[in-house]
């Protein structure tokens, strides 16, 4: 690996190191996110260097310019995220909003919601288990999701039902698919399964590391 070049600049070195701890923290690296623009950037720049250095790691790197995120995957598929049923239930609802969302804008327009348009698309489920949404777990998976460069909120108490929450196109890549149609279509058949009963696990493996 073509390490050189980061010991000759103490600028390059901390860049790298900084990106890479990110990644390897969060998961996801965001263009449009303020405090990843910039480790976006720099991966882009020196592609080969962190394919090449997480590949010694165990990891593959991917990135999508197309949507402006970059994902790591672990190349065993160990260290996987392991979400409660009612999380991988959430985690679907903003993937199918934000494409229901994306559709609407334009390419330069951020992808935002009303916590209340989460309760509604749950509470369309009637899900026996856990009929309504509670404040607590809303919080709480919100706060996981964040930091995993998922989502953001704008407002600060995201349990008001007019909280303005952001989603990151890194929603379509937490459990990947082919494309946007294909990504509706699967998430409405998930969804569809828990409503059947079909989903008895209290937990679910998400591609995250």
């Amino acid at each position: 690996m073509e390490m050189e070049v980061f010991k000759e600049s103490h600028v390059q070195k901390e860049k790298f190191r900084v990106a890479a701890n990110k990644l390897l923290n969060n998961c996801f690296i965001i263009k449009k996110k303020e405090d990843t623009r910039n480790d976006y950037i720099f991966i882009l720049q020196n592609k080969a260097l962190f394919v090449e250095y997480f590949d010694l790691l165990g990891y593959k790197i991917n990135i999508n310019e197309n949507q402006g995120v970059v994902a790591l995957t672990n190349i065993n598929g160990t260290g996987r995220l392991r979400l409660k049923k009612v999380e991988s239930i959430l985690l679907l609802i903003l993937r199918l909003l934000y494409i229901e969302k994306r559709k609407e804008l334009s390419l330069t327009e951020d992808v935002v919601v009303l916590t209340d348009e989460m309760h509604q698309k749950y509470s369309m489920l009637k899900i026996e288990a856990k009929l309504n949404l509670d404040k607590t777990t809303l919080r709480d998976t919100i706060r996981l999701f964040k930091r995993y460069n998922i989502v953001t909120n704008i407002d600060r108490d995201v349990t008001m039902s007019d909280a303005r929450i952001k989603i990151y196109p890194s929603v379509l890549f937490a459990i990947p698919n082919e494309n946007l149609n294909s990504m509706y279509d699967a998430i409405n058949e998930k969804l569809n399964q828990y409503v059947m009963g079909g989903e008895s696990s209290d937990d679910e493996d998400v591609d995250q590391d």
